[in-house]
C-alpha cells in the first residue's frame, strides 16, 4: 500500500515539479538548516568542555553528556563540520576542531568496534573541510585499531566484548566499515579493503531474514565461523525487526557498493530499502520496531528515519531511481515538521530531533533527542541541498542555465561549458568526494572510470567565490 501511495506521489511530484521546487525544495530545507544551526549556536555556550560530548538530553530539556570513550562522542563534532561547511561561522569551526582533537587517543582503542562512528565521522568530514594533513595519520591508527578485531576464522569485525557471546556481530558495525575503505583507499593496503568486505559478505549472508528484514546480532563460532545464535538484542523479540538496524543496513550497503562497485551490495541496500519503505507508517517515521507498526503505546525512533533518509538519498544516486529520493524527501520533511523537530530555541539542550528511542528493551534513552539523530538528520538535509543548483557568495545571479553539460547522461566523456570564463572543473558523487579535477576546461572530460550514478559538477569561474553545479548522469 505504500508502495502503491509513493508511486503517485513520484507522479504528482513530476507534474508539479516547479510548484515541489517552491514549496518543498532547497529553500524549505536551507530554513530548516538554518534553524538547526541557531540552536547549536546557542548549545556551543554549553559545551565548551573538550572532554565531554553531548549524548541526550533529561526531561528539563538539559544535555546529559558523555566521555570521548563513548561509541557517540564522534557524532558531535561531525555535526560541527556541517554546521561550519554551511555557514562558514569560524566558531563552529573553532569548536569542531577542538572537540575533533579531543578525540585523537581513541585511535588506539581496541576495546570498541565504532571507532567509523567515534572517529571516521569527525576526523573524515574535518579532512574533507579543510584538508587538514594530521588528520589523516588519526584515522589510519584508527583503522588499525579497528581491524585488530577481526577474525580470521569468522571473516568479521568483533563488535562488543562484553555479554556471554563467543564473537558477536550487530548490524550496527556495516557503518564502521567505511573507515576501513578509507584506509585503503589512503594507504593502498588490501588488508583494509579484504577486510572489510568479508564482513560485509558474512553479514549479507547470515544476518538477513528472506523478507530482508535483519537480526540485530548474530553470534559467531571463533573455532568453526559458523553462526551459533541468531537474535534482535535491541528490537522488540529475536525475530522481530528493529527499526534502527534496518536503517543502519541499508546506509552500510549502499557505502558498501559506493566503496566497492560490488553488485550484490548495491542489491542488498536495495532490497532493505524496499523493506524498510514498505513497512513505514503515513508519517515516514517507523516505530522503534517494525513489528509494532501501529501501537499508539509504543514510541517512534527518529533516528531510524534519518538514517535511512540519507542513505536513501545516496542509493537514489547510485541507481538513478528517484523513488528512493522522494521517499526520503517525504521522511526529511516528516522530521522537519513540528512534531519531530524542536524549533525553539531553548537556553539549555537545543538538539534538533525529538522522538527517539536508543534501547527500549532496557528501558535506556526512550522517546528522547539523540546526537546521532541529528548528525544523519543533517547529513541528509545536506544531500538534499547538494541536488540543487549552486549558489554564488557575491550578489550575482548564478544559475545552472550557465553551464551547459552534454551529452548528460553520458557513458563516456562529456563536454562542459559555460556563460563565464571557468579556471577549474571537479566532478563529485553525493557524498561530496572528489572524484574528477581538471583545470582543462575546454577539452572533454573522460568519465569511463565512473561507476553509474549521479554526480555533481562544479564549474569554478573566475570571479572570485562564484561556482555553478549541475547534475551529471553516468550511464
Amino acid at each position: 500500500m505504500l508502495r502503491l501511495k509513493l508511486f503517485f506521489i513520484v507522479i504528482i511530484t513530476a507534474i508539479f515539479l516547479v510548484i515541489s521546487i517552491c514549496t518543498c525544495g532547497q529553500g524549505s530545507y536551507k530554513q530548516t538548516f538554518e534553524l538547526a544551526i541557531e540552536k547549536y549556536r546557542v548549545m556551543l555556550e554549553n559545551t565548551s568542555n573538550y572532554d565531554y560530548f553531548p549524548r541526550t538530553q533529561n526531561t528539563n530539556n538539559a544535555l546529559i553528556y558523555v566521555k570521548r570513550s563513548d561509541w557517540t562522542s564522534g557524532f558531535y563534532p561531525a555535526t560541527l563540520w556541517y554546521m561550519y561547511e554551511y555557514s562558514g561561522d569560524s566558531l563552529f569551526l573553532d569548536r569542531a576542531k577542538n572537540f575533533t582533537a579531543s578525540l585523537e587517543n581513541q585511535k588506539d582503542n581496541t576495546k570498541t568496534h565504532d571507532l567509523g562512528f567515534m572517529m571516521y565521522l569527525p576526523y573524515g568530514n574535518g579532512y574533507r573541510f579543510t584538508a587538514d594533513q594530521s588528520y589523516p595519520p588519526i584515522m589510519q591508527q584508527s583503522a588499525k585499531s579497528l581491524i585488530s578485531r577481526f577474525n580470521k576464522t569468522v571473516g568479521g569485525t568483533r563488535s562488543w566484548d562484553f555479554g556471554n557471546w563467543e564473537f558477536p556481530i550487530i548490524i550496527d558495525n556495516m557503518m564502521n566499515l567505511e573507515l576501513l575503505f578509507w584506509a585503503f583507499r589512503h594507504t593502498n593496503d588490501r588488508s583494509f579493503f579484504n577486510m572489510a568486505v568479508s564482513h560485509a559478505d558474512i553479514t549479507l549472508k547470515n544476518h538477513f531474514r528472506d523478507d530482508y528484514s535483519s537480526y540485530h546480532l548474530v553470534d559467531y563460532s571463533k573455532t568453526t565461523g559458523e553462526p551459533l545464535h541468531k537474535q534482535t538484542y535491541q528490537g522488540n523479540s529475536d525475530e522481530s525487526s528493529w527499526a534502527r538496524g534496518q536503517a543502519w543496513g541499508l546506509y552500510g550497503y549502499a557505502m558498501c557498493y559506493r566503496e566497492t562497485g560490488m553488485k550484490r551490495y548495491l542489491e542488498q541496500a536495495e532490497n532493505i530499502a524496499h523493506y524498510f519503505i514498505d513497512n513505514l507508517p503515513d508519517d515516514f517515521v517507523p516505530w522503534w520496531d517494525f513489528d509494532l507498526t501501529g501501537k499508539t503505546n509504543e514510541p517512534r525512533d527518529a533516528s531510524a528515519a534519518a538514517v535511512a533518509a540519507s542513505g536513501l538519498i545516496e542509493l537514489a544516486g547510485q541507481t538513478g531511481n528517484n523513488y528512493y529520493l522522494e521517499v526520503a524527501k517525504k521522511i526529511v520533511e516528516s522530521l522537519s515538521s513540528d512534531k519531530y523537530f524542536d524549533k525553539n530555541i531553548n537556553v539549555v539542550g537545543n538538539l534538533l530531533l525529538k522522538h527517539s528511542t536508543g534501547h527500549k528493551p532496557h528501558q535506556s534513552e526512550v522517546d528522547v533527542p539523540l546526537i546521532y539523530a541529528d548528525y544523519y538528520f543533517i547529513e541528509a538535509i545536506s544531500r538534499l541541498i547538494s541536488l540543487e543548483p549552486s549558489t554564488s557568495s557575491q550578489n550575482i545571479p548564478i544559475s545552472k542555465n550557465n553551464l551547459a553539460i552534454y551529452p548528460n547522461p553520458a557513458r563516456d566523456r562529456v563536454n562542459i561549458s559555460s556563460d563565464y570564463e571557468l579556471k577549474k572543473i571537479t566532478i563529485h558523487d553525493l557524498t561530496g568526494k572528489e572524484v574528477i579535477a581538471t583545470t582543462d576546461t575546454r577539452s572533454a572530460i573522460h568519465i569511463e572510470s565512473l561507476r553509474q550514478g549521479i554526480y555533481f559538477v562544479v564549474a569554478h569561474t573566475q570571479l572570485k567565490g562564484v561556482t555553478i553545479r549541475k547534475k551529471l548522469i553516468k550511464l
